[in-house]
């Protein structure tokens, strides 16, 4: 997959990272742009190389990895960065065995033209794990791979990661979490048929299916949320109930978004919900009514934010 080529002639070599980029979040968006400063300098073109499944899916087969992003969120977050090139390449257990050098020597040299490469000090690949930083450098000396090691990206002092990201979302932190991400985390579902108790009380909610299931689902919890219908492109304002209605006494996680001021039927529409700020945890209410009055506090709250933010 190439982008915004600029026809260079097919020998000039490239300035390439390597990576997972689960959410393409700051610290990687800060790699990229050195990536691109670098290539600039050197009057060479930059790409970045990526994988379309998550390796220990492909290797672990009972694995079920928590994903940040969907492949194609993650090449449109790539492709915005505005980097020459993106690759990906299809993870299998073929590449798997490769061995670091083997790696280096046929896929990023003979493939893809690398003529230096940009990583992480712990960016790890290859068959054999306890090979690193320093094995890669000698490696791309016989080769003709210049091998760079690039500082990480820290917010606050701590270093940003797809998996502080991860942490923060099992907590519920979503401003945390957006700030690492640099944009506010996403889930887009289909709306399915739900029990319609919102409705009697004057909440119509949409019951959302996650689209993608390895989806990372926040903590469970009431949010303020950005809410979009597909097929339009406003961002409408919503609160979003993720939990288990214990209310109702039932126990199976459900994903509800009530759009303020919304009418018209939204069954089998896609929405994507984009989380704002968590209000409150979720919790048991007396009654059905003891519910309804917390649910008119939690919507004010969200008309405030929205309306504060605009």
């Amino acid at each position: 997959m190439q982008y915004n080529h600029h026809h260079l002639a097919d020998n000039t070599p490239y300035v390439a990272t390597i990576g997972f980029f689960d959410g393409v979040h700051r610290g990687h968006q800060y790699l990229i742009s050195r990536l691109m400063e670098q290539a600039a300098a050197a009057g060479m073109p930059s790409m970045v190389i990526t994988f379309d499944r998550h390796p220990r899916e492909v290797l672990g087969s009972n694995y079920q990895p928590r994903m940040l992003s969907t492949l194609s969120e993650k090449l449109q977050r790539l492709r915005q960065t505005g980097v020459d090139r993106c690759e990906v390449l299809s993870f299998t257990p073929q590449l798997a065995a490769l061995t670091a050098r083997e790696f280096m020597q046929h896929v990023l040299k003979e493939q893809l033209n690398v003529g230096k490469l940009y990583i992480g000090y712990d960016n790890r690949f290859g068959h054999n794990r306890e090979e690193g930083f320093d094995d890669y450098v000698r490696y791309g000396r016989e080769m003709g791979i210049e091998v760079i090691h690039n500082d990480a990206f820290q917010l606050n002092q701590v270093n940003i990661s797809s998996s502080v990201v991860r942490s923060f979302l099992d907590e519920g932190e979503v401003e945390l979490a957006n700030q690492c991400l640099g944009y506010n985390y996403t889930v887009e579902g289909g709306v399915v048929d739900g029990v319609q108790e919102g409705r009697k009380m004057g909440f119509p909610t949409a019951n959302i299916e996650p689209s993608y299931a390895l989806k990372l689902i926040p903590a469970p919890g009431v949010y303020a949320v950005k809410v979009r219908v597909e097929g339009t492109d406003e961002w409408l304002s919503g609160m979003m109930n993720i939990g288990t209605r214990p209310t109702f006494g039932e126990n199976k996680l459900s994903l509800e978004v009530h759009i303020l001021h919304f009418s018209g039927n939204l069954y089998g529409r896609t929405l994507a919900v984009s989380f704002v700020k968590r209000l409150r945890a979720e919790r048991r209410f007396s009654s059905p009514s003891a519910l309804r009055n917390q649910l008119i506090r939690d919507e004010q709250a969200v008309e405030e934010l929205f309306a504060e933010a605009e």
